[in-house]
């Protein structure tokens, strides 16, 4: 592994703790087999695909804590870049601004700082992945009808950090030799969103050239 990417997936870097999968449970399983059809080469658009037998819900909910974590990487690696003065507004370039809104503190859409973005969003999904009424752990036990609606809104927010790192911050992870990684996960992030239909196509212009550049 090249220095750069051991500063990608340096622990001290991680923005977060790891959700992980218990051993013996489905989701380990599942979260194994997804690993190796990534492990294997796979064309990004066939291993997105819901193997045989295996229910959507289940798939999408191992996917939904895979990305949260390795985006959380990837946002670490330059977190000490990204600070209230560089990054005053949570942004993608002139055209794109995300205000905050939650059902706390910040009832109404409210412009902040991305470090401050940030750190709501990671807080809140992690809520989300650790509640057992929304992402249940136990085999055989349903998820709720609000499970889809739920993970659309963790995947359109997490996709707002993908936006800023590429075009904010993508001259730092270029300094360390790391866009093809991040390149390789947004793009994985991309196929999965849109095999399932989960995020809107108008939600995913920001990155349109982005794509175009990466040949998808």
């Amino acid at each position: 592994m090249s220095h750069a990417l051991k500063q990608v997936f340096n622990k001290d870097k991680t923005f977060r703790p790891k959700r992980k999968f218990e051993p013996g449970t489905q989701r380990f399983e599942l979260h194994k087999k997804a690993q190796a059809s990534l492990n294997a080469g796979l064309d990004l658009k066939v291993a997105v695909q819901l193997p045989p037998g295996e229910e959507q819900n289940d798939w999408v909910a191992v996917h939904v804590v895979d990305f949260f974590n390795r985006i959380n990487l990837i946002y670490g690696t330059i977190s000490d870049y990204c600070t209230e003065q560089s990054c005053p507004v949570m942004s993608g370039g002139p055209k794109y601004e995300y205000r905050w809104q939650d059902e706390h503190k910040y009832r109404k859409p409210t412009a902040l700082s991305a470090p401050q973005y940030m750190n709501l969003l990671m807080d809140w999904i992690e809520v989300q992945i650790n509640n057992e009424d929304i992402f249940p752990t136990n085999v055989g036990t349903p998820f709720p009808k609000n499970f889809l609606p739920v993970v659309k809104k963790i995947l359109s927010r997490l996709f707002r950090v993908f936006v800023h790192v590429y075009i904010h911050h993508f001259d730092r992870i270029t300094q360390m030799g790391s866009e093809a990684h991040v390149n390789t996960c947004y793009k994985h992030f991309y196929y999965f969103v849109k095999e399932f239909n989960l995020i809107d196509t108008k939600e995913l212009e920001p990155l349109v050239s982005v794509r175009a550049g990466l040949g998808y």
